[in-house]
């Protein structure tokens, strides 16, 4: 199915036009995104929790401690609703009101499912890593029992999700385009900077080739 079903839920509404429910473009905003916010009610009390997600296959995979109160409540059944955006720039219009931003945002709906199997939760926390800096999972020391055990990593299937999506320049009244203003667009993007080294690290352990790489390329 190369599209997400159009639900109540997840319908976009507001500037309608914006919304998308290609699978292939939720994921690839899926892809790049590093952080989710997932939103849950407890006790009719609303929270929203940033944290790191990896997305496999059909599958969205988050993780935490075993004492997380989110992590328990979504274990146990309760309904989420998880959002990425990316900010790729600043639009600035004649006018203040027109101001804006180009963006992608992914917003999914759906329950938690704990990851029991053994297996599957390694492959889950090496998707984390590669997801994260790729090549770096190889180059650690991989999680031991203790470790695995004091991890809780829950799984959603994506199968409710939409997008939206803003692209190009500002939208001005047509009478506010004689205006002696400057507008346009700024591009914005998350960049890496030169990596600073433990100060206990050992002298002899150059950066790893790797990590140069994914550096070069957040360039």
């Amino acid at each position: 199915m190369t599209q997400f079903s159009s639900t109540e839920k997840s319908k976009v509404k507001r500037l309608a036009k914006r919304g998308c429910y290609d699978r292939e473009t939720i994921y690839k905003i899926l892809d790049e995104g590093i952080i989710c916010h997932v939103s849950f009610v407890l006790n009719g009390q609303p929270f929203i929790i940033p944290t790191a997600y990896v997305r496999a296959g059909d599958d969205l995979y988050i993780h935490g401690s075993k004492a997380n109160r989110m992590m328990n409540l979504l274990n146990e059944g309760a309904d989420a609703c998880i959002s990425v955006t990316l900010m790729d720039g600043y639009v600035l219009a004649r006018s203040a009101f027109h101001h804006s931003m180009n963006y992608r945002s992914a917003v999914l709906f759906g329950k938690a499912k704990i990851v029991e199997d053994r297996n599957e939760k390694i492959m889950a926390l090496k998707e984390f890593s590669e997801h994260f800096i790729p090549g770096r999972w190889d180059d650690v020391r991989t999680p031991n029992d203790k470790e695995l055990d004091a991890t809780i990593v829950l799984k959603f299937s994506i199968d409710e999700a939409s997008a939206k999506i803003r692209t190009g320049p500002p939208a001005d009244d047509k009478e506010d385009y004689a205006l002696d203003i400057w507008a346009g667009v700024i591009p914005f993007k998350i960049t890496a900077g030169e990596p600073v080294p433990d100060s206990v690290l050992k002298e002899s352990i150059p950066i790893p080739g790797y990590l140069s790489k994914f550096i070069s390329g957040r360039k």
